[in-house]
């Protein structure tokens, strides 16, 4: 990332704190306003993008006015772009896949021997627990979200379960294992900038991280034992009979997740274990498919089979059933739905490219930084920094390298491990950025999952929990280690 610091003597150092945090105030209020009281769920299809953008050269404006150049911005706004284009590759692929493993019949297979196998009752704790699985073997909450999160999705609409539930089993399970897993790049950032052995890194961790998690699923099993469907909702005959209807049911559907899958698993990057995806789903449908591919396809037209493929990819799909709860859930929009999304973190990243290098960002920053006198308020003002900076900057990777390298010389000057830090930097900056509708991965998993932030938020327990049990663990002093190595003891 550019270093965008600034000297003590340089204009934005001076800035007044009210000053700095008045872009973030601003954009706050007016996106709340534009959801709750104007678009509501259609807030993404462009007002909120405008609104960030508008948001975005009132603080450049600022910045100007307190002497940095339009030149200097821009070269953090591109900067800052050029660090989220993997993500951006990565969601316009997620669109293409998701298209194309439901015309292959990928998709509808998965609810298919999902609705066969689950209930109401236990399907949010099978769901947390698949998708915790899936991230610690993966490393990654974005590949399980585009791969079991999309058939849990498919499910537990079919069983008649909240949107906001079936988010919040998902984001749940999704991001236990990108905190933990020794394959999560957010895991391996959080040690690499607090320069903390990995391994001692994910054992520490676990000492929070464990109770969050065991509570989200007594909290899901709880809600589970006392959630009311509709019988039409669960009505599972009548659910598989139109998917057998409509698709070739075959467990070799499920070939293309369990490659992709394998791929990310045997650390192959993302991008091209996705691409790989979507090309065996491509062959799947041209194999398994052919009688659905005849119906859909539209004879009067040159190359149709090569049109509906290109099409599904780019342009996304639509296929009816008998069953009309089913028709919403197997349609998605390919790459081109995507592009809503893309422009909104196209519209974040430069609101945070704009405050870092204005220098408001690291205003911010300095005056949280004083209020760190005794080990809680050091933990307290790291967590902060963290949540400032997922809502600011709308970027976890620097959610978690920003305060790393800010607090890294304070843990160490107060005699603290390096392992305090790396755990707090994972309790919040990585965990919480699915909560913010506007941060990169809140805004993907809300395209992918096809469920809005404000409708998960409150169910994703364990991104919630974690803030609360790392500030619980020092404020009690539990398991806090110093640099001697010795544990402090726990408070009585």
């Amino acid at each position: 990332m550019t270093d965008h610091s600034v000297s003590p003597s340089s204009p934005q150092s001076k800035m007044p704190m009210g000053l700095a945090l008045l872009p973030i105030i601003v954009l706050v209020v007016a996106l709340t306003w534009n959801v709750l009281y104007v678009y509501g769920d259609d807030a993404l299809s462009g007002s909120s993008q405008m609104i960030i953008l508008l948001v975005t050269g009132f603080a450049s404006a600022i910045g100007m006015w307190r002497g940095v150049r339009w030149a200097t911005q821009q070269a953090s706004v591109v900067s800052t772009i050029g660090n989220a284009m993997p993500s951006i590759l990565i969601l316009l692929l997620v669109g293409s896949l998701a298209s194309i493993w439901l015309l292959c019949g990928t998709v509808p297979v998965l609810v298919y021997y999902g609705v066969k196998l689950l209930n109401p009752t236990i399907f949010l704790v099978a769901c947390c627990i698949a998708c915790a699985l899936t991230s610690v073997v993966s490393g990654s909450s974005w590949s399980t979200a585009a791969t079991i999160g999309v058939a849990m999705v498919g499910v537990g609409r079919a069983l008649g379960i909240p949107d906001g539930l079936i988010g919040g089993a998902i984001i749940s399970g999704s991001y236990f294992g990108d905190k933990i897993s020794p394959l999560s790049d957010t895991t391996n950032l959080a040690a690499a900038v607090t320069e903390t052995p990995l391994f001692d890194h994910i054992r520490y961790l676990l000492m929070t991280t464990g109770p969050s998690m065991i509570i989200s699923l007594i909290l899901f099993t709880i809600i589970g034992l006392n959630l009311e469907t509709s019988s039409s909702a669960v009505d599972v005959t009548t659910v598989l009979n139109a998917i057998d209807q409509r698709f070739n049911v075959t467990l070799w559907l499920l070939l293309p997740p369990a490659i992709t899958l394998g791929l990310i698993i045997k650390k192959v990057e993302a991008i091209p274990a996705l691409f790989v995806g979507v090309i065996v789903g491509a062959i799947c449908a041209l194999i398994f498919q052919q009688e659905l591919l005849a119906e859909i396809i539209q004879t009067d037209e040159s190359f149709p089979l090569y049109r509906l493929v290109m099409g599904t990819l780019f342009a996304g799909v639509e296929i009816q059933t008998s069953n009309p709860q089913l028709n919403d859930l197997f349609s998605s929009g390919g790459m081109y739905g995507m592009l809503g999304t893309v422009w909104l973190i196209l519209a974040a990243m430069s609101f945070g490219g704009v405050m870092e290098a204005s220098g408001m960002l690291e205003r911010i920053m300095d005056s949280v930084r004083r209020l760190a006198k005794g080990f809680f308020s050091l933990v307290a003002c790291t967590t902060g920094t963290c949540l400032v900076t997922n809502v600011s900057t709308s970027d976890q990777y620097i959610a978690v390298a920003l305060p790393g390298r800010m607090y890294a010389g304070l843990y160490k000057e107060k005699g603290y491990a390096s392992e305090n830090l790396s755990r707090t930097l994972e309790d919040t900056g990585t965990v919480t950025s699915v909560l913010v509708p506007w941060n990169t991965c809140g805004a993907y998993h809300a395209a992918v999952l096809g469920i809005a932030t404000p409708t998960y938020f409150f169910f994703c327990f364990f991104n919630l929990l974690s803030p609360f049990m790392t500030l619980l663990f020092a404020w009690f002093m539990i398991k806090i280690k110093r640099i001697d190595g010795q544990p402090i003891p726990a408070k009585a």
